[in-house]
C-alpha cells in the first residue's frame, strides 16, 4: 500500500476515502489520530491491523460538535454534560453509556469514550464526516505522533492517507474520565488534571 501525505484541507480526498472504507491520519490538539467513520465496522477493524493494537483495547470517538454526541451515546450522564461545556474543544475524553448501534469493533463493552478536539483540521474533518473512531496514529506501544513524518515514519505501507496539518500542539494524549458513576475516574491522566476536573462539578 501507498502512503500518501497531502494538505490537510484537502478534505474531500479524505471523505471520499472515509465513505468507502477507508482509514486515515490526521492533526488533532494532542496528537495524530488515526481514523474511520465510527459506523463503519470493517475500517475500524482495519486500525486495529494497522497499529497492530490488541482487539480488546476500545477505539475512542471524535465528535465534531456536541449535537452529535446523541448519534453514538445514550443516558448521557449530567457529569458528562458538565464536562464537556466546560473543556470541549479540548484534550479531555468522556466515558459515557455507549448506543447499541455502534459496531462492536469500537468497544465490546456497555460504555464508549468521546471527547472534541481542539484543533480546526479535527474539527472541518469531523464536522464533514460525521463521529469518526479514532485513536493515535503509531505502532502500538510505540511514541504518539505529533507531525505528519513521524506518522509516516511508523505507518508508511499501513495506511492509504495523513493529512499534514503541521505538528500538533498538545503532543500528549487526551485526559480519560470515566463519567458513569457517582464520582469521575481518572483512567488516564492527561493535559487536565483531577482537581480541574472536581472544580468543573461544583
Amino acid at each position: 500500500m501507498k502512503t500518501e501525505i497531502v494538505p490537510a484541507s484537502q478534505l474531500q480526498q479524505a471523505l471520499t476515502l472515509l465513505q468507502n472504507e477507508g482509514i486515515l491520519a490526521f492533526p488533532t490538539d494532542t496528537v495524530y489520530g488515526l481514523g474511520a467513520l465510527a459506523f463503519d465496522n470493517a475500517a475500524i477493524e482495519s486500525i486495529y491491523i494497522a497499529k497492530d493494537r490488541p482487539i480488546e483495547k476500545a477505539i475512542p470517538i471524535l465528535i465534531g460538535d456536541l449535537s452529535h454526541l446523541d448519534q453514538i451515546a445514550i443516558n448521557i450522564p449530567d457529569m458528562a454534560l458538565r464536562f464537556a461545556a466546560r473543556f470541549w474543544p479540548g484534550p479531555l475524553t468522556c466515558v459515557v453509556p455507549k448506543k447499541h448501534t455502534l459496531p462492536s469493533a469500537v468497544s465490546a463493552t456497555s460504555t464508549v469514550a468521546v471527547r472534541i478536539p481542539n484543533h480546526p483540521d479535527a474539527l472541518a474533518l469531523l464536522r464533514a464526516a460525521g463521529p469518526m473512531a479514532v485513536t493515535s496514529a503509531n505502532i502500538s506501544g510505540q511514541t504518539s505522533p505529533s507531525t505528519a513524518e513521524e506518522v509516516y515514519t511508523q505507518l508508511n505501507g499501513r495506511i492509504p492517507l495523513i493529512l499534514d496539518g503541521g505538528k500538533t500542539p498538545g503532543g500528549v494524549p487526551s485526559t480519560l474520565v470515566d463519567c458513569t458513576g457517582d464520582k469521575p475516574v481518572i483512567l488516564r491522566e492527561g493535559p487536565i488534571s483531577l482537581a480541574d476536573i472536581l472544580s468543573a462539578m461544583e
